[in-house]
C-alpha cells in the first residue's frame, strides 16, 4: 500500500477556502493587507515628494493638505541651487562607492579566510568581531574620533579626508558575518576539486567563490552604499569643511534661512540616487546560487 503524502500546511485550510464566500473573504484580506503595507511604506515618500511641491504656507498649514493645491516645481530648482546639491551629491557618491570598493575587497577577504581557510583562533576573532554588534554605534563615536585625529602608530590626521569615512566603513562585522555564512554554504566538493586542479586559495576565491557569490555581494553592496548615504552624525564630525560635506550634512548646514518646502525638495533630490540604485540593481545579484554548479 503506497504511503500517503502529508498534506501541506497553510495559513488557511482548503476546507475553509471552499466554503461559500471563503475565497472572497480570503482575497479581500490579502488585498487589504497589501494596500495597508503599501501605504505604510510609500506614505512617507509621497508626503515628502508632495511637500516639496507645496508653498511654504501650505507646508505649515494645519491640518495638512493631501496634495499641493498649486504645485511649485521651482522649489526643486531653488533647492538645487541654494543647497549646492551637485557638489554635495558628488561628495557623497565618492564616499559611498569608495567605502563599497574597500568593503568588497577587505571584507570578502576576511570572510573567505574565516569560512574556507580557517586560521588559528579564527572563531575567537570572529566572535569578538560579532560582539561589537552589541555595542550601540553612538558609544563608539568618541573612540573613533580620537583615533582618526591621531591614528595610532602612523600618527595620521585623517579629518576632512575620504579615509575618515572609508576606513571605519570597512570594519563592518555584520557584512563580514553575512559573507562568511554565504561562503559556508558553498559545497566543499567544489573547493576540493579546485585544489586537485592546482588552484590556490586566491585563484579559488576569484574563479569559484566570487562568481557564485553574486547574491550576497549585491546585498552587501546595497547595505554599504545606503549606510554611508544616510549617515549624518559621523560625517558631521569628521568632514567640517563645506567643500567636503555629505548631502545630509550639507542640507542641514545650508538650510538656515530657507523655507521648509525648499528644504523638503532638497531632501527629495538627496534620496533619488539611492532609490535609483535599488531599482536598477541587476536582478541576478539577488538571485540564488546558479543552477548546475555541481555536475556529476
Amino acid at each position: 500500500m503506497a504511503a500517503t503524502q502529508p498534506a501541506t500546511r497553510t495559513l488557511i485550510s482548503s476546507a475553509r477556502l471552499n466554503r461559500p464566500g471563503g475565497r472572497r473573504v480570503y482575497w479581500a484580506l490579502v488585498v487589504l493587507t497589501i494596500v495597508l503595507f503599501t501605504l505604510v511604506f510609500t506614505g512617507p515618500l509621497y508626503w515628502m515628494v508632495t511637500g516639496g511641491l507645496k508653498s511654504g504656507q501650505e507646508v505649515a498649514q494645519v491640518p495638512p493638505t493631501l496634495y499641493p493645491k498649486h504645485p511649485e516645481l521651482n522649489n526643486y530648482a531653488d533647492a538645487w541651487t541654494a543647497l549646492s546639491l551637485a557638489r554635495l551629491l558628488l561628495n557623497t557618491a565618492w564616499y559611498a562607492f569608495g567605502a563599497l570598493a574597500f568593503q568588497l575587497v577587505l571584507d570578502v577577504a576576511a570572510a573567505y579566510a574565516f569560512s574556507k581557510l580557517r586560521p588559528v583562533l579564527g572563531n575567537a576573532i570572529l566572535g569578538l568581531m560579532l560582539a561589537t554588534l552589541m555595542i550601540p554605534s553612538t558609544v563608539l563615536v568618541i573612540p573613533q574620533y580620537v583615533t582618526v585625529i591621531d591614528l595610532p602608530v602612523f600618527h595620521w590626521h585623517m579629518l576632512d579626508s575620504p579615509w575618515v569615512i572609508w576606513l571605519p566603513a570597512v570594519t563592518n562585522a555584520f557584512n563580514i558575518f553575512l559573507l562568511k555564512r554565504f561562503f559556508d554554504s558553498i559545497p566543499e566538493d567544489l573547493m576540493a576539486a579546485a585544489s586537485i586542479d592546482g588552484a590556490g586559495p586566491l585563484r579559488t576565491l576569484l574563479s569559484i567563490v566570487l562568481p557564485m557569490s553574486r547574491p550576497i555581494l549585491g546585498v552587501v553592496s546595497i547595505f554599504s552604499v545606503t549606510a554611508v548615504w544616510k549617515d549624518f552624525l559621523w560625517p558631521l564630525l569628521v568632514e567640517p569643511s563645506p567643500q567636503n560635506r555629505t548631502v545630509n550634512v550639507g542640507i542641514y548646514a545650508f538650510s538656515t534661512g530657507l523655507t521648509q518646502n525648499v528644504v523638503i525638495a532638497g531632501a527629495v533630490i538627496a534620496a533619488i540616487p539611492t532609490v535609483i540604485f535599488l531599482l536598477v540593481f541587476p536582478k541576478d545579484l539577488l538571485a540564488g546560487l546558479p543552477p548546475g554548479s555541481l555536475k556529476g
